[in-house]
């Protein structure tokens, strides 16, 4: 395997490499290389979900509806961004924080993972949103949030991933929230 870092900056490095498929066929691919991320569910006593309306300039310059998510810091650890993205982002604090997993985002170019969680036993505190964020808090029913997961609604896929997963966890543990 022959390896070539194309370019290194503040949040990929994307590398050029010749390898030899299980097939035996050889050939160049383009890799992007990420440090991960973690994405949370907040879900508050009501079952509502907390999820923010962020600008995407890289979705064609679009508004998505996502989960808090953000990426992992230099040797952070999953659960501690989770938090940190929380309160940043959504303007809350969790006494709870259960994992749901975690998800290859495009495995057919880049190496990333992105860690989910379930946040609840929340408190609101104030929001910091850094300065290339521009979102907005959007509550809804978790029901709600999940319809809008499976009928195309929501387009993020860490989003879409996470809601559906705690949606299963809650409909067992705390079947109140799921409506």
């Amino acid at each position: 395997m022959t390896l070539r870092t194309v370019y290194d900056g503040s949040v990929v490095r994307l590398d050029v490499e010749d390898v030899r498929l299980p097939n035996g066929t050889e050939l160049r691919l383009e890799i992007v290389r990420h440090r991960g991320a973690a994405a949370v569910v907040p879900v508050d006593e009501s079952g509502e979900v907390i999820l923010v309306r962020q600008y995407r300039h890289a979705a064609r310059e679009s508004w998505l509806l996502e989960v808090p998510a953000g990426k992992l810091d230099g040797g952070e650890e999953a659960r501690a961004c989770a938090l940190r993205e929380l309160e940043e982002e959504a303007g809350v604090r969790a006494s709870r924080l259960d994992p749901l997993g975690w998800i290859w985002t495009t495995p057919g170019f880049t190496d990333e993972r992105i860690w989910l969680f379930l946040a609840r036993d929340l408190v609101a505190v104030p929001a910091a949103p850094q300065a290339d964020e521009v979102l907005e808090v959007v509550r809804l029913p978790l029901a709600t949030a999940r319809r809008m997961a499976l009928d195309g609604s929501l387009t993020d896929a860490k989003t879409i991933c996470a809601l559906l997963r705690a949606w299963e966890v809650l409909r067992s543990a705390e079947p109140r929230l799921v409506g």
